[in-house]
């Protein structure tokens, strides 16, 4: 019998309406994992008594035949960037670390009115500001099955909790990539949606919006789940506007137009190569019409790191001189980069951005998805300089951001929706994700499409 821990959300919420599983052991197991596994330092906050107590109560309404939400009784975790009323929300710095919000973020909020239950706050570098997985307040987040090497940032904690069984569904939160990073890099799933789709309500500027909030799930059909009940219209969110529409069932990838796009610029390791690109020719097996296409993703690197490096410099760059001796050297640095730009340079990164979202809109005037991989290389090695270059193949190949994941970041500037699905494991078993995004407002879509990939991938992997 499949450990309670391992089974999927859908499958979960299905049984405790069933009442075969009571939310009280869905928690439990949860919880257990979590303790079995603590060596993977997941967790900044474990949220138990509070769970095992609205656990006993989704209990009672079950049993009193109460109608219940899609999600009732299903444990989740927050990224620790995102907000939870009174629950510390620490942001993965000292700056933050005895604050306690008086508020749920939108997200947070709307899992609760489904029905789910928070069990825990998940670990995020410092202000979710570099690709590895560490902050000065929680040290290092491990990878659930390779701890040599990264698994991935800035919602590193929420990965490795759902690759774990620690809670079927996580919140991350994806600034360039730092929900499909971790997904990839942990063998599970994560999607951006649109720009404005789940509101996010947290940024000090919402029209210059480039970070999501996002749903994490180790399948599509659970992922699916979590999105509709975090997805929809705010008035407060100046993209949350438009009201997505709802998406018309279909059952084949036949005549699907997929561009596919294997470099985006950059260097992409040989076995990511060769496993997205079969993983491309399985989809094509199912008939849909593959072109390959090239966009240079891995340009707008210089863009992207002055709209981080701006953001910081103002949202953090205060906290400095109270703080700067127990914050991230990292961090520090790029607030320092941030103060040296100029009202120039960031016109010139709008500009960039505009030109990028003209540039797949065009793409996707002629095909309905993009597909690429989601990273150009499996999960780096821990302990990586993030400041500095790496190798591909051999080959010192530019920085971490612009080298290691030139297909996710653009994607934060543009708005269009995105989702990592894994697709294979390398000789050595780690994890490699295939990225799908679409139109904007197509999300829907988008998750029916990447489900129908993720069925043709496994029936695949089963017949060899």
């Amino acid at each position: 019998m499949t450990d309670i821990a391992d089974l999927p959300a859908t499958a979960l919420a299905a049984a405790i309406r069933a009442r075969t599983i009571s939310p009280v052991a869905a928690v439990e197991a949860a919880l257990g994992r979590i303790e079995v596994r603590a060596d993977l330092n997941a967790f900044v906050t474990v949220t138990a008594e509070r769970a095992r107590a609205a656990a006993r109560s989704a209990e009672q309404a079950v049993m009193a035949g109460e109608e219940v939400g899609p999600l009732h009784g299903v444990p989740y975790s927050a990224k620790d960037l995102i907000a939870t009323r009174d629950i510390r929300t620490t942001q993965g710095s000292h700056v933050f670390a005895d604050f306690v919000p008086s508020e749920d973020a939108v997200a947070v909020a709307r899992m609760t009115a489904a029905g789910a239950i928070l069990i825990g706050k998940t670990t995020t570098p410092e202000f979710g500001h570099k690709p590895e997985g560490t902050s000065p307040l929680t040290g290092r987040t491990l990878h659930p099955t390779h701890p040599g090497y990264s698994p991935g940032a800035s919602s590193t904690g929420a990965a490795v909790a759902v690759a774990a069984g620690m809670g079927p569904l996580a919140l991350g939160t994806d600034g360039g990539g730092s929900i499909r990073i971790p997904a990839a890099c942990c063998g599970v799933v994560g999607m951006k949606a649109t720009l404005g789709a789940i509101p996010h309500l947290q940024l000090p500027d919402l029209f210059g919006a480039n970070s999501y909030v996002g749903p994490m799930a180790r399948d599509v059909a659970d992922t699916a789940l979590m999105f509709e009940a975090i997805a929809g219209f705010d008035n407060r969110d100046p993209y949350g506007q438009a009201r997505l529409p709802a998406q018309q069932a279909f059952t084949s990838l036949r005549g699907l137009r997929v561009g596919w796009l294997p470099r985006g610029g950059a260097r992409v390791e040989r076995e990511v190569a060769a496993i997205t690109a079969a993983a491309v020719r399985r989809v094509a097996d199912q008939g849909a019409i593959v072109e390959e296409i090239e966009i240079d993703f891995k340009a707008m690197e210089g863009a992207f790191l002055t709209t981080l490096r701006v953001g910081l410099a103002a949202r953090v760059g205060p906290h400095v001189a109270k703080f700067g001796d127990r914050m991230d050297a990292t961090l520090i640095d790029r607030i320092e980069q941030g103060r040296r730009c100029s009202g120039i340079d960031v016109a010139e990164a709008a500009f960039a951005r505009t030109a990028m979202f003209r540039t797949l809109q065009d793409a996707l005037a002629t095909c309905d998805v993009i597909i690429s991989p989601t990273l150009t290389a499996p999960p780096l090695p821990i302990g990586i300089d993030t400041h500095g270059e790496i190798e591909i193949d051999g080959v010192l190949s530019g920085t971490v951001r612009g080298a290691w994941y030139p297909f996710t970041f653009p994607l934060n500037l543009t708005g269009h929706p995105a989702i990592s699905i894994p697709c294979g494991r390398t000789g050595i078993g780690l994890p490699v994700g295939l990225q799908i995004l679409t139109r904007w407002h197509q999300d829907r879509y988008l998750l029916a499409v990447a489900g129908l990939v993720e069925s043709s991938l496994q029936t695949a992997s089963r017949d060899l």
